[in-house]
């Protein structure tokens, strides 16, 4: 392929305060893998070097209102997590993206994710199309959540997608290295945010892991 930068979208997944910042609802749950991955200074220097290459940027953040009545009555899973925690109301800090990562008026913010992909309840698929993009790299949270079912979906709408590893965390170490040695390869190209600056403008192979 070739990961020219007129067709690369930089998608970044719920770079919002509940996650990111302290005092977010889930950032001590984060925080760990965050730190070990380094993966909020990666993004940011991510960010600023993509936009620099004409990459565009695409925000993709989660919304509810007060009563999360976009939900079933009875959620569960990691959907009940967030109802019962109160993370990521319209309107609340928590819910804003991070101030580091602040949209620029040339990027698109995706409006209407209210589940786990960032494609199932979203215009992203239309917007991406639209603008013409054929290659997706992927950053955020949660990297066996929200950033999986993401790949996944991309994955099987034929986007040739990366998935940078530095650039996502979740809630333990063990689900991080196991979403990126396991899962990531089978749907992805994994790579950093490093190689991934540096393979824009050139020819790549997406390779991944054969099933077995």
């Amino acid at each position: 392929m070739q990961l020219s930068a007129e067709r690369t979208a930089l998608v970044l997944i719920e770079f919002q305060n509940d996650f990111t910042t302290e005092g977010g609802v889930f950032h001590g749950g984060v925080k760990a893998v965050m730190d070990s991955t380094q993966m909020l200074p990666n993004t940011i220097e991510l960010v600023k070097q993509a936009r620099e290459a004409g990459i565009q940027i695409v925000h993709v953040p989660i919304a509810f209102t007060d009563d999360y009545h976009e939900l079933t009555p009875n959620p569960y899973g990691i959907l009940k997590g967030v109802k019962d925690a109160g993370a990521f109301k319209k309107g609340t800090w928590g819910a804003e993206i991070v101030s580091d990562l602040h949209p620029h008026p040339e990027d698109i913010v995706i409006e209407g994710k209210r589940g786990l992909c960032g494609f199932a309840s979203t215009n992203l698929d239309f917007i991406l199309r639209s603008r013409g993009f054929q290659n997706i790299a992927l950053a955020g949270f949660l990297t066996n959540c929200c950033v999986e079912s993401s790949m996944r979906t991309a994955y099987e709408k034929g986007y040739n997608v990366i998935t940078l590893t530095d650039c996502c965390a979740t809630l333990s170490q063990e689900e991080h290295d196991n979403a990126l040695a396991k899962d990531f390869p089978m749907f992805s190209q994994p790579m950093t945010h490093q190689a991934f600056l540096s393979s824009v403008g050139t020819e790549i192979e997406l390779a991944g892991k054969a099933y077995e």
